[in-house]
């Protein structure tokens, strides 16, 4: 069913920053794999009961069975890795700013960590200088952005340095970048001029938006307009999660670059064209295929901050997705449910691995098909458990499974980097 098939294209454009668009659009690629008709990927069903028992096993060996203890896809659990660090912030906060500018303060934290959360590469690490431990990867990315929030350096006012602002992220230089984030000869972090862009981009975006994130431009002041679109049913506010998209998809619309796929005079952000679609496309644009990984994932994020600390209950969370990036992908590749035709990628000379860029069809076409085969994996596992969707949920079986999963096989099949099957080449604004 093409449910765009009827818009102008400055309608597709708005319909294409939806999160339905994100699942309709991954399904016409899903439904081409399974007839065989993908020019990059080929799909074998009869392997997603490997996958179903691989993931139930994690959950198991680290939850048994209480599932209410799974957590949801978020940042906070990357903050936290070792130790908590965001409960004892929450509670001085709590005792000397009130409840609401305490999650202001923590949705500040996490839409900028969230930005900043694009694969590190395998050689970066993060020493944090309080323990001496060192972290990699997405946790070692969190870990020091907290560091990099609680020092202040997100925020313009001396005497509050546990915020972010619009002043502060306008005079981010890749070299204070560097130095913060530990960054040198012997440690490179991938895409560290993109991370670096992506924050004054933010800057511009908070300014821009008055109405979401206030005359200050702080990300955590959506909280007054989230507020003001909820509505308090007995005694719980009920916020739409439409309300919360529109915040993030169009008041951080100008964070992305201008590179990215435009139509009808619209930045789409996470958006490209995938190639084996066009033969059934009937109008400009069919082929397009929307992702929005990052906005995702800081929508996840952020949900938990606003659930968690408010006690609001945010309305409409079925519609979020699994998170097309390369840990969730990369474990349908290591276990067999997608391959890879051969010969169609070109081989990496040091990884030995296909290599390509975030924006090729090849990647496209494995981002839709991870979308798709993620909300299978879910449903899967929740009829093995015989659970329901809200006593599992994606988010936790993102959390708790697959995400898990994918970072767990590939340490398994790549001892040595631990990284995904497939080499991206990431400016640090995709994945």
């Amino acid at each position: 069913m093409n449910i765009s098939a009827d818009l102008s294209l400055s309608q597709k454009a708005q319909y294409l920053r939806t999160l339905p668009a994100v699942r309709e659009r991954c399904a016409r690629v899903f439904d081409l794999a399974k007839q065989g008709k993908l020019q990059y990927f080929d799909y074998h069903a009869d392997k997603e009961g490997v996958i179903t028992e691989f993931c139930s096993g994690i959950i198991a060996r680290d939850f048994g069975t209480n599932y209410d203890k799974v957590p949801p896809h978020g940042r906070i659990s990357h903050c936290n890795i070792g130790r908590d660090r965001i409960t004892p912030l929450l509670q001085q906060w709590t005792t000397s700013v009130g409840t609401k500018e305490a999650c202001k303060r923590l949705v500040d934290l996490l839409v900028t960590s969230t930005l900043l959360d694009a694969g590190a590469g395998k050689d970066w690490a993060y020493t944090e200088q309080s323990t001496g431990e060192r972290y990699s990867r997405s946790e070692g990315l969190a870990v020091c952005c907290l560091h990099m929030f609680t020092e202040g350096y997100f925020s313009s006012n001396l005497e509050q340095p546990h915020q972010v602002d619009a002043g502060a992220l306008f005079k981010v230089t890749v070299d204070s970048m560097a130095k913060h984030m530990q960054v040198d000869a012997t440690n490179p972090l991938v895409g560290l001029d993109g991370r670096t862009s992506l924050l004054i981009n933010l800057s511009k975006a908070l300014n821009t938006s008055p109405n979401f994130f206030g005359p200050d431009g702080r990300p955590g002041n959506m909280l007054d307009f989230l507020e003001s679109e909820s509505i308090v049913e007995g005694s719980i506010r009920k916020v739409p999660l439409a309300a919360l998209w529109q915040v993030l998809i169009d008041g951080l619309n100008p964070v992305w670059p201008a590179s990215r796929t435009t139509l009808a005079g619209v930045s789409l952000g996470d958006v490209w064209p995938c190639p084996a679609l066009k033969p059934t496309a009937s109008a400009e644009a069919d082929d397009l295929v929307p992702f929005h990984k990052l906005t995702q994932w800081m929508t996840y994020s952020v949900i938990e901050a606003i659930e968690t600390v408010m006690k609001w209950d945010i309305v409409g969370k079925e519609d979020m997705t699994g998170l097309p990036e390369y840990r969730n992908g990369g474990l349908l590749i290591d276990l067999g449910v997608v391959t890879l035709k051969p010969g169609v990628l070109p081989t990496d000379p040091v990884s030995l691995l296909p290599k390509a860029a975030a924006s090729h069809p090849a990647v496209v076409e494995w981002r839709a098909l991870t979308v798709i085969i993620l909300d299978r994996i879910a449903d899967n596992i929740r009829v093995k458990l015989g659970l329901t969707p809200d006593q599992l949920n994606l988010a936790q079986v993102l959390e708790g499974a697959t995400w898990k999963g994918g970072r767990e096989i590939a340490k398994q099949k790549r001892p040595e980097t631990g990284g995904p099957p497939l080499d991206i080449e990431s400016d640090g604004t995709v994945f």
